[in-house]
């Protein structure tokens, strides 16, 4: 039997719960496609990029929350310190508390902003151009699917909470549960089972957000139950202290921003590859779900080796981020390389749960042509992913910010134009276009983690 060392299973125990709650909760949008796809071709380019942009705001809402869990992990590791036996004392328990409060108050007011944003943006998509039925159809979904950005908000403050007192797996059972009722919500809204009216696509929106808004009542019930939680969730963000907000705001807001650029490279692409018809958009929404799928595992490792960097840090042991920083990237890869290989080799199996049994022939051959530099993407993007959240561990979330900002918008968004448009490779061009953002993001946040690591242990 192999064993482990030490940091890698205590990295494994941290992040496992973290991804599957991630697969559980991009199954969500995973069901919706699938569903889609038994409606038709241009459903499944309308509905997806309805979902493709709803992931825009909802990553851009995670990230101004994100920071929370790296906040508490060091107050939890500062009151483990000063108690002395691994016990967090009652000031860290205090400062937690108001980190909570803190916390749900700035996501409610991302929420409301994002929702607004959201609805508008739907009538703008054939300005943008987008075929004029897929805007037509996608816009209605939009509006659906908005107001479930505020439960979904909550549910990640709730989320980062827990993870960052190092017990992520009590969100795990809630989001698999949801998503057989996302399904089934589905199917009763998008064919009017049960004496509901039948509402098609918009069914799919309206199926997400009341998923949304019932996982977060389940588990804010389960977390307020649960002993080593009593006490620590206040729900008056209305009392909550502006120095604070402004403190998980100012950490939050490169998050958010790094994140919001991630989405944007997919957002940015989608919107060009829709200018070349609903089988193009409709074949790169699959490829891009599936390549979400597998990259969920990277977000487990993202979010668990930043926990862990950031407690050592709380704790004074720097040398240990180095080998953090070393598994994470070593068990990140062997998923992305394994799924890519499996593109490759069986791309019909790959691509059966979106397409079905008997394909549109012409969607088929677009999707089987992307899912080579769908594989070399996912493997950039967890790269550049596990580096976001060592920073964010080490408390940079600015330098994380920065070279995001210049990986993909100084780079990355002129290749996705340049492949697409101006060398006229279409879908091709733009995910060509994506691979080279990952890959410049994933180099310029390295440089930045290794010059950090050194400073912090060399100095005195």
């Amino acid at each position: 039997m192999i064993r482990l060392p030490p940091v890698h299973r205590e990295l494994l125990a941290l992040s496992l719960p973290i991804a599957g709650i991630q697969f559980a909760q991009i199954a969500l949008t995973t069901t919706d496609l699938v569903m889609l796809g038994l409606i038709g071709m241009e459903a499944v380019a309308a509905g997806g990029l309805a979902l493709l942009l709803y992931n825009q705001f909802r990553t851009i809402c995670v990230g101004m929350v994100t920071g929370l869990g790296n906040l508490v992990a060091m107050a939890y590791g500062r009151g483990e310190t000063r108690s002395g036996d691994g016990v967090c004392d009652a000031v860290a328990r205090e400062e937690i508390r108001d980190l909570v409060r803190s916390a749900l108050l700035l996501a409610t007011l991302v929420a409301l902003l994002a929702g607004g944003l959201l609805v508008a943006l739907g009538y703008y998509l054939a300005v943008l151009g987008q075929d004029a039925a897929v805007a037509a159809l996608a816009r209605p979904v939009m509006v659906a699917l908005a107001p479930g950005l505020l439960p979904m908000v909550w549910l990640n403050v709730l989320r980062q909470f827990a993870v960052g007192l190092r017990r992520p797996g009590s969100l795990l059972a809630v989001t698999l549960i949801s998503i057989g009722v996302n399904a089934a919500l589905n199917a009763i809204f998008i064919y009017g089972w049960m004496g509901v009216p039948q509402l098609g696509l918009v069914g799919v929106g309206l199926s997400t957000t009341c998923v949304q808004l019932w996982t977060l009542l389940v588990y804010l019930r389960a977390i307020r139950r649960a002993p080593h939680f009593k006490g620590l969730v206040p729900l008056d963000f209305w009392r909550a202290r502006r120095s604070t907000v402004l403190r998980i705001a100012r950490m939050g807001i490169p998050i958010a921003l790094a994140y919001g650029l991630e989405a944007a490279v997919a957002s940015f692409s989608a919107v060009l590859i829709g200018h070349f018809g609903a089988v193009a958009l409709a074949a790169s929404n699959v490829v891009h779900q599936l390549t979400k799928i597998v990259y969920q595992v990277n977000v487990g490792l993202s979010h668990g080796s930043s926990i862990m960097v950031s407690r050592a840090l709380g704790r004074g042991q720097l040398r240990e981020i180095g080998a953090i920083a070393r598994a994470a990237l070593l068990i990140g890869w062997l998923p992305m390389v394994g799924t890519g290989v499996a593109y490759l080799t069986v791309p019909t199996w790959t691509l059966l749960p979106f397409l079905g049994a008997h394909p549109d022939p012409a969607v088929y051959a677009a999707a089987a042509a992307l899912l080579w530099l769908g594989a070399m993407s996912q493997v950039l993007a967890a790269t550049q992913n596990i580096f976001i959240g060592l920073l964010r561990g080490l408390g940079n979330t600015a330098s994380g910010l920065t070279r995001t900002a210049a990986g993909y918008g100084a780079i990355g968004l002129p290749a996705i134009f340049v492949g697409s448009e101006g060398l006229g490779w279409g879908a091709q061009g733009a995910w060509l276009g994506m691979c080279i953002a990952f890959g410049a993001t994933s180099l310029l946040l390295w440089q930045r983690f290794a010059a950090d690591l050194e400073r912090l242990t060399k100095a005195p």
